[in-house]
């Protein structure tokens, strides 16, 4: 008989859990029934996570699964959308690009695929209140006004000084096929970034149901703002915290915020020019 120890025999590891298993995209819902959805358009960094978790504190459904920011996730199939339509894009040197073929061409099937498959659980929701929102969004504005004819859409808007202060993925605009000069300068790359996305929303038909908002309004007048956009959507808002201090962070930054093609937009929209 031998001395030696017996050794358990090994167990077989325990079988991952595996993921919930998405729904099936369903095609995007006629304009009857898109009366009754909602999106945020807005470059990162302008604080539309402020607008998005009042929505849902509201009653709205966002979709799932969320992050911190109230981003629809994952976002993958929204970039890849990014990129099929920036194709269509051509850049006409500086600031400068034509945008005008994305208004009158046919979508691209595959962008229309893939926007199903992102907003699955948004259109897949009986909610009587569906939206989403991801910074993206901005970016292929023009086909999305064009697939929703009838959803509401919420422009969120924020001081450029304040919006390039922060990384966010859309700096490089390349990264979602946009043409454009690069520049190893960041905060010059936001600011590029910041105009593309402006242009791009100013050059688009403007949609039928519009409401343009400050985030320093939400900020600052918080009730005023609320009731505009209840108003707005048909519905009652709850209020959310607010960090005044978010206001107007440029006027204490050391490096460069400001660039002469900031000036039109920031008088456009009620901005002050100088500290």
């Amino acid at each position: 008989m031998s001395t030696e120890e017996t050794k358990p025999a090994p167990q077989a590891a325990a079988p991952a859990t595996p993921a919930p298993k998405r729904p099936k995209p369903k095609k995007i819902p006629g304009p009857r029934a898109q009366r009754n959805l909602i999106t945020i358009i807005g470059r990162g960094h302008s604080g539309t996570r402020a607008i998005s978790h009042t929505l849902r504190e509201s009653g709205v459904y966002t979709g799932e699964p969320l992050n911190n920011s109230s981003d629809l996730l994952p976002p993958d199939d929204l970039y890849e959308a990014c990129r099929v339509m920036a194709r269509h894009v051509k850049h006409l040197g500086g600031l400068r690009w034509d945008f005008a073929p994305l208004h009158t061409m046919p979508i691209d099937p595959a962008f229309t695929k893939l926007v199903e498959s992102y907003l699955t659980t948004v259109i897949n929701s009986k909610a009587k209140l569906r939206g989403w929102k991801l910074p993206e969004t901005t970016l292929v504005f023009p086909w999305i006004v064009r697939l929703f004819p009838e959803i509401k859409y919420i422009f969120w808007i924020r001081d450029p000084r304040d919006c390039i202060l922060g990384e966010h993925i859309t700096d490089d605009l390349s990264r979602f096929g946009v043409p454009y000069e690069k520049t190893d300068d960041i905060r010059l790359r936001r600011a590029i970034s910041w105009k593309y996305q402006v242009e791009l929303v100013k050059a688009t038909p403007r949609p039928k149901h519009w409401l343009k908002v400050r985030f320093e309004d939400f900020v600052l007048d918080q009730p005023r703002t609320l009731k505009a956009i209840g108003e707005f959507v048909g519905i009652e808002m709850a209020s959310i915290p607010v960090k005044p201090e978010a206001v107007g962070r440029w006027r204490t930054d050391t490096g460069v915020h400001d660039y002469d093609f900031f000036r039109e937009d920031l008088i456009e929209n009620g901005y002050e020019l100088k500290a």
